[in-house]
């Protein structure tokens, strides 16, 4: 048996991100130790209590800090176009009871981080600007840090303009001070995450499951789905954020190849492009391992595996 890995979340949720909460609240392989959410999907306020919900929903009693409502430097942008007027359209959730922790989550991950045997992974599907802040706020979190997790960027193209993907075009300069950190990264890019499209057969497959995860499953992907071919054309919506989870699952999931990779903040055309030497051409130390490719069925098997181990009793409360 694998040990348990300790990851803090921090997330945005979002559809996807409510799939990466489910998969990391109820692995065998992992121990979730808190949920930290940031503005990015929707506002703060709103990605707050998408967390709450889908926590409460799952009947897991897993804290939820609130931490940064705006990006470092940048104006804050949201992506309702794609996960709706809530963050989280789709579900009719039940009326929410569980509350968000007094503590901010950057002051969270710093007292938590510091405490630590350095042994926990910090796994970020939103911008990073908490993760930033608080290495900003307390350099000597930074050696506690075992590894970041991130979904975002792209060595091919970007999501919201040709170069930049959203989470790390929201706040470059967050990504920024996570890549120059000097810690081992894992950079999971929309190269791998548009791999992982879930198709109507797959929506169909996980409904079988028939539970109240499954459920929630179901109710989240056909709005996301819906509204991913309406903006995209994709036939199925792309499950970015479960990916990273996944791979802390699953460690041959993925397959990565270490690059020397720089975060664009000084072009007008590609603000928040990640600048990945897929050749090692510039002789420059690596600085992440990025995600090239993904064993797509073993997804989707993590995914039923995980919906399969909820009871019936998530999702009555």
């Amino acid at each position: 048996m694998m040990e348990r890995q300790k990851i803090i979340l921090d997330c945005d949720p979002g559809h996807d991100d409510a799939v990466a909460i489910m998969l990391a609240a109820n692995s065998p392989q992992i121990e979730l130790l808190g949920v930290t959410t940031v503005a990015g999907n929707q506002t703060l306020e709103k990605t707050q209590k998408n967390a709450c919900r889908v926590l409460q929903w799952l009947g897991r009693d897993i804290p939820v800090y609130a931490g940064c409502g705006r990006p470092m430097v940048r104006e804050p942008r949201a992506a309702g176009d794609i996960h709706g007027e809530t963050g989280l359209d789709g579900p009719v959730f039940p009326p929410l009871h569980k509350t968000v922790e007094p503590e901010h989550a950057v002051s969270y991950m710093i007292r938590t981080l510091l405490a630590s045997d350095g042994d926990i992974i910090v796994v970020t599907t939103g911008p990073m600007t908490n993760l930033a802040m608080a290495m900003r706020m307390e350099p000597r979190i930074v050696e506690k840090i075992r590894r970041i997790v991130l979904m975002g960027g792209a060595y091919a193209n970007g999501n919201v303009t040709p170069a930049a993907e959203f989470n790390v075009l929201v706040d470059a300069e967050a990504a920024h001070v996570c890549f120059t950190a000097g810690r081992p990264v894992t950079m999971v890019g929309l190269d791998v995450t548009h791999k992982v499209l879930c198709y109507p057969e797959i929506v169909e497959r996980m409904a079988q499951v028939n539970n109240g995860a499954s459920r929630l499953f179901v109710d989240l992907m056909r709005h996301f789905c819906k509204t991913q071919k309406e903006v995209f054309g994709m036939e199925g919506g792309p499950l970015h954020d479960p990916l990273t989870i996944a791979s802390l699952i699953d460690p041959k999931l993925l397959t990565t190849k270490p690059m020397n990779v720089q975060i664009d903040l000084r072009s007008e055309q590609s603000y928040g492009r990640t600048n990945c030497d897929y050749y090692g051409y510039l002789g420059l130390p690596a600085t992440a391992d990025v995600a090239v490719d993904v064993d797509v069925p073993r997804f989707w098997d993590i995914v039923e595996d995980c919906l399969r181990r909820y009871g019936e009793e998530e999702g009555a409360t």
